[in-house]
């Protein structure tokens, strides 16, 4: 290993050190951070108007069903298209969303509409917030892989992931303050604000032209390819369906509402910290991660950290004191944090350029369904199985996706890279 080499592995903000990542890098900070302030103010918003957690949970519905439908089109169009122009776009698209749900918080919103109207209201705008995801999420993801070397991807995908996280718990803590002090239409003020500075950052970005190779190829034969390619690499495959599955039973998020409503009682205050409280500790996590990366037996970590997972959600989900319910959310971020990353560099490392754009939206489209799905299948759940036991069945379910990911995949099990 000569010298250059060394000093790449050695130095853990090499990534930071090329202007455009930096770039890329604030704006998600921003978007994120706007988009993780919404999407907790609207679950809290709309477990006001109904008083139900299943109305929680057809909020992820709402979502994944465009993000879903659409993420394989939205692959294909990034890898055609101009990244930046079409992430600019999609940022744009995001800030007349919130724009419309801060008309339906204010007096004139619901002096003219019922409390059934403005839930409906809020439902089709996160609808239209899916469509948007479903080119966004991926393009962020693109653009790391496209504007990175190959030898500084691991790094980068930490820095990444780790800025994603920080963002989510200053979105998630954050908001719940500003609920408290100044209401939704506050909030979604601050939204719309952060959402336009993360443009400004994006936007100084270089443009990112497609690969020749692929303008011309027509969309079903880009997305065959796309699905191809990730059904054939056992290790990303088998990746991907661990997260699908393990969130998709596994998350409590969702139902964070009313174990602060109705379980714990600690209002909007103690709501943003539980809602913060796994990132915090996946933010812990990835700042170690990022130091100190890990060098071997990743597979074999990733499968432990996700069944650490489950157990995390079942203490929190049988927890009746705060501290220890923010203590298991946080370990659970901890464990959760640590298989992202290597999840990330996974599919970083072992997509071609030329086919980013595509592999990212399946990517996206698998965490789409573990997340938007998991908080339909929770709010169904709590309805069938009550709350708390509907989570306790959540975090068991994911130790046996664990157990049978094990047995079935052994070459996830034993990769390293």
């Amino acid at each position: 290993m000569d010298k250059a080499t060394q000093f790449i592995k050695n130095d853990p903000f090499i990534a930071l050190r090329i202007t455009e990542f930096r770039n890329l890098m604030l704006g998600r900070f921003l978007f994120i951070m706007g988009l993780r302030m919404m999407g907790t103010l609207v679950g809290w918003w709309i477990y006001e108007l109904t008083n139900d957690p299943f109305a929680i949970g057809l909020i992820g519905l709402a979502e994944v069903i465009p993000a879903v439908s659409l993420a394989l089109y939205a692959g294909h169009k990034i890898d055609v298209s101009e990244k930046r122009k079409l992430l600019l776009s999609g940022v744009v698209l995001y800030w007349i969303c919130a724009l419309g749900l801060l008309f339906l918080s204010t007096s004139i919103g619901s002096k003219n509409f019922s409390t059934l109207q403005i839930a409906i209201g809020i439902y089709f705008i996160i609808f239209c917030t899916g469509i948007i995801r479903s080119f966004t999420g991926p393009s962020f993801g693109t653009l790391v892989g496209t504007i990175m070397p190959k030898e500084l991807l691991q790094n980068a995908t930490t820095w990444s992931q780790g800025i994603w996280l920080t963002a989510s718990i200053l979105g998630h803590s954050i908001v719940g303050f500003i609920i408290a002090g100044f209401g939704h239409t506050g909030s979604l003020i601050v939204v719309l604000s952060l959402v336009t500075i993360g443009y400004f950052f994006i936007s100084k970005i270089k443009p990112q032209p497609p690969h020749a190779n692929i303008v011309d190829q027509k969309t079903m034969e880009s997305v065959k390819e796309g699905l191809r390619f990730v059904f054939r690499s056992k290790e990303l495959l088998g990746a991907l369906s661990l997260d699908l599955f393990a969130v998709l039973f596994g998350g409590a998020v969702a139902m964070i509402p009313v174990f602060a409503k109705d379980i714990l009682k600690v209002g909007p205050i103690g709501f943003g910290w539980l809602n913060a409280g796994a990132d915090i500790g996946a933010m812990l996590v990835i700042l170690i991660i990022t130091l100190f990366p890990a060098r071997k037996n990743q597979g074999k970590k990733l499968l432990l950290a996700v069944a650490g997972f489950g157990v995390c959600i079942i203490l929190f989900a049988l927890s009746k004191m705060f501290w220890l319910s923010f203590a298991a959310l946080v370990m659970s971020g901890v464990l959760d944090g640590f298989s992202m990353v290597v999840r990330g560099t996974i599919v970083q490392l072992k997509t071609p350029d030329h086919m980013r754009g595509r592999v990212m939206s399946v990517n996206s489209m698998f965490i789409n369904s573990s997340n938007e799905l998991g908080q339909f299948e929770s709010g169904l759940a709590a309805r069938a199985l009550g709350v708390i036991p509907s989570v306790v069945f959540g975090g068991t379910m994911t130790i046996l996706v664990v157990i049978a990911t094990w047995f079935k995949a052994p070459s996830l099990r034993k990769m390293e890279y």
